[in-house]
């Protein structure tokens, strides 16, 4: 297990404003639900909690359980903190107050134990205390496919048994609610032996709480409600401040080399009890080496090997869509999905078919890439794939230009993996159906021009390519006409769906295709070229004409497997791409000097979303940088590996041990958005194992 700890010192903890309190730990469930908080325990967003649970439509994600206020007592009766007072208080007395975010005052409470070290312990959060000559261990495991949580505290030393009081703090909230709105207004706590379930009404789940390891019986001190501040959600333009409720303590004592485990669930209780804790954290650190050692062996230890078990949250089965799994089980297959991303995404076609190579391919998942690749082969309507599943639902919705061929990209690269016939042979046909819809036409104004070949996209009101931030009717960068990247993507999938009907059906299926896309290709040398700017442009037959802004979107015409762009223009879109757009943390949205650029990602949504694609760096597009770099220089494997080098300080920065979704467009490249991204990490592996030499 040692070899896949990443150790936070206590003096990087304690460096003010960019300590324990802005690191964030995050550890997912497999059904989509997850743990997540900052190193500190202060709870300063709407997503932090301990049990996120996973439910049936329409309840999607609901925060169960905030936090556990924890105190430790020693034999001279001195109080020590573990947790940040923003976490709800004394757990065991004290007023709880009102404005106050902790309640009760510091001298109830005591004074705050010393955090020595935070580790992540093969992807597990670990914590170090020292509460005056007592050292305690706090650990943070979910039983992987369950609505279970246990957080164990292990007495390292002690020179008598400390009293170990830990109150758990909830509001039943779904996940994208205000923090002053929870599902519920008064909650009933229940008790038989030490066995204790709060409810909140026949519509929502039972919370069961229990200890494991000793004698702590609860006291229930009347139920307390506690106003929360939640930092970063006021930053971000959000509701800031919210109730928690709290039924009362558990308390009991623990020696040195004891342990107790707080065990809390959505699940019954049989499935509760069914394993004691030292099994259950057993069985998940050794899921959690098995996936390390299926990876490819360039992935197996340091950075990679976290950035291999970051790529496993993402890995997850939608729990909500019951009739989507029984469907898949009744055809003897299963549903697979991948979270675009921590804390708030759902799962997005786009994301899903970009990730895919480097979350399961590089990991050695094959069976579950198939097993994606049917998922939203399933969903396909109209010629498209989802855009996104919001949470809670059980339909799609399709409002996408790019998403679908990006398929036909993550297809070929699970065949040049697999060999898998049987797969291709059932999807096929669903790809001449997208084909034939996009030549016909289908939504959102989503068809090919017959004048030229070209894709072209975009209806009012509507953000349908990859960089689709939009504030109520304001679609920021709304790229309406013939997108550069959406008609490299085109002629990919013209080509490779060529080969495909070549192999199973002969050259006559193939050739028509191909006719296709040679008209397309010569239409796109012809057309997205610009002389003046020696690069190519962002969009054509546009709103306002051609938009000669410099994105990074024009890679992909060097990048993808059948490059669109004749091979003597890849070296100057390559090197304008070096010179604007490059960072050590992924690709600027749009390079310096142009006339929307924004070089910070801050504020509230409106604000955040004018940068979004205006400036802000996307890590994930790190990845198609290194394949056109590596095209043209095929040899310099070493040059192409050093462009990845810049992700490796951000693991101890944001999330830990994972990647972002953005960056500030400037130095330092302060990470922003998602502190977890699927395609983020995915690519970071998938070029990792490209580079090795």
């Amino acid at each position: 297990m040692a070899d896949f700890v990443r150790t936070l010192s206590r003096e990087v903890l304690n460096t003010g404003p960019k300590g324990a309190e802005t690191r964030e730990w995050l550890v997912a469930n497999g059904l989509g639900g997850y743990a997540s908080g900052s190193v500190s325990g202060a709870v300063t967003r709407r997503y932090h909690g301990l049990l996120i649970a996973a439910l049936p439509a329409p309840l999607g994600r609901v925060l169960m359980l905030s936090q556990l206020s924890d105190v430790v007592i020693d034999s001279d009766g001195h109080r020590y903190r573990l947790s940040s007072r923003d976490t709800g208080g004394d757990p065991g007395g004290g007023d709880p107050g009102g404005g106050d975010p902790a309640g009760g005052e510091a001298g109830e409470e005591g004074q705050t134990a010393a955090l020595q070290e935070f580790r992540m312990e093969t992807g597990l959060p670990v914590w170090r205390f020292r509460a005056g000559g007592a050292v305690i261990e706090k650990q943070v495991v979910l039983p992987h496919g369950q609505n279970i949580v246990h957080v164990t505290y292990r007495v390292m030393e002690a020179k008598a048994p400390v009293q170990l009081r830990l109150r758990p703090v909830l509001a039943f909230r779904t996940l994208e609610s205000a923090v002053d709105r929870p599902l519920a207004g008064a909650y009933r706590i229940t008790a038989s032996g030490q066995q204790y379930e709060v409810s909140a009404g026949p519509d929502l789940p039972v919370l069961r709480m229990a200890i494991e390891g000793g004698d702590f019986p609860m006291t229930l001190d009347g139920g307390i409600r506690r106003d929360v501040y939640y930092r970063v959600e006021d930053e971000r333009g959000y509701q800031s401040r919210g109730s928690l409720w709290t039924p009362g303590y558990f308390s009991g004592e623990v020696g040195a080399g004891q342990s107790i485990t707080f065990a809390a669930a959505t699940e019954d209780w049989w499935r509760l009890e069914a394993l004691p804790p030292a099994d259950v954290l057993g069985f998940e650190a050794e899921r959690r080496r098995r996936i390390i050692q299926n990876a490819h062996p360039s992935l197996r230890d340091g950075a990679m090997a976290e950035l291999v078990l970051s790529a496993d949250s993402f890995l997850f089965v939608p729990a909500g869509r019951v009739a989507d799994q029984m469907r898949a089980r009744a055809e003897g297959d299963e549903v697979r999905t991948v979270i675009a991303g921590y804390h708030w995404f759902t799962d997005w076609g786009r994301d899903t078919m970009i990730a895919l190579e480097g979350l399961t391919l590089a990991t050695g998942r094959h069976l579950e890439a198939g097993w994606i690749l049917h998922t939203f082969g399933h969903y396909i309507r109209d010629g498209l794939i989802p855009n996104m599943f919001p949470d809670g639902k059980d339909r799609g919705l399709y409002h996408t230009a790019d998403a679908t061929l990006w398929f036909f990209h993550a297809l070929h690269r699970y065949l040049g993996v697999t060999g898998d016939r049987d797969t291709l042979r059932l999807l096929l046909p669903k790809l001449r159906e997208v084909i034939d819809f996009h030549r016909r036409g289908t939504r959102f104004g989503i068809g090919v021009d017959p004048r030229d070949g070209l894709l072209r996209q975009g209806q009012e009101g509507y953000q349908l390519t990859w960089m689709d931030a939009k504030v109520d009717d304001w679609v920021v960068t709304p790229r309406r006409g013939k997108a550069v990247e959406i008609n490299a993507l085109w002629h990919n999938a013209l080509r490779l769906t060529a080969g495909w009907l070549r192999e199973e059906e002969g050259e006559a299926a193939a050739r028509p295709l191909e006719e296709l896309a040679d008209q397309a290709r010569a239409s796109f040398n012809a057309r997205f070229w610009c002389p003046s700017a020696g690069h190519l442009f962002d969009v054509v037959d546009g709103e306002h004409g051609d938009d000669i802004a410099c994105r990074p979107n024009q890679i992909f015409a060097v990048s993808l497997d059948h490059p669109v762009l004749e091979r003597e223009r890849w070296e100057p879109v390559v090197e304008t791409v070096r010179k604007h757009l490059l960072t050590p943390l992924g690709l600027r949205s749009l390079a310096p000097g142009c006339r929307d650029y924004k070089a910070k990602y801050f504020g509230d949504l409106r604000a955040r979303d004018a940068a979004y694609h205006q400036g802000t760096v996307w890590g994930w597009l790190i990845g198609p940088y290194v394949d056109a770099w590596l095209k043209l220089h095929p040899e310099d494997k070493e040059g192409g590996r050093r462009l990845l080098e810049g992700f490796l300080p951000h693991l101890d920065e944001a999330g830990i041990g994972t990647i972002s979704e953005i960056f500030d467009a400037e130095a330092p490249f302060t990470p922003r958005g998602c502190i977890s991204q699927a395609w983020s990490v995915a690519e970071v592996l998938r070029c990792w194992v490209k580079t090795e030499s």
